[in-house]
């Protein structure tokens, strides 16, 4: 794996697979899949759990008399929401993986397509060699 060039006084950043950076590219195109992901990234960090503790034990206790039915309600909500949003990060990620896969299956055929004529390039080459070097001689 190559680095990418960072300016002076910045790590290099590893360089990311050409499959994925073709389905990122794809993924930036597209205003939906863009809030979805940054949705998806706030919905799967600590910021996240922790603000949804502060804003809960705040409702229960200052907001109302009995949160719970109302509380219930707006949890189960939000859990058919976070779930659709998680499928989408599991679409995403599964995405990538076929990306990636298709990606790497091109290039080990072309890889073996470029072996196989190498050698047989090669044998070509001794055959030749080997003619020059000892000739025709007759079986014994």
């Amino acid at each position: 794996m190559t680095a990418q060039s960072a300016p002076a006084g910045t790590r290099p950043q590893p360089a990311s697979h050409p499959a994925l950076e073709a389905v990122h590219a794809r993924r930036q195109q597209d205003f939906q899949l863009r809030v979805a992901d940054a949705i998806t990234a706030f919905a799967g960090s600590m910021t996240f759990v922790y603000l949804h503790v502060v804003a809960f034990a705040l409702w229960m206790v200052l907001a109302e008399n009995s949160p719970w039915p109302t509380l219930t309600l707006v949890v189960s909500l939000e859990a058919i929401f976070l779930s659709t949003f998680v499928m989408i990060g599991q679409n995403r990620q599964a995405a990538l993986a076929e990306a990636k896969a298709d990606h790497e299956f091109v290039e080990q055929e072309l890889e073996l397509k470029t072996n196989t004529e190498l050698t047989r390039a090669i044998h070509v080459l001794t055959t030749e060699l080997h003619r020059r070097v000892i000739g025709d001689q007759p079986a014994p």
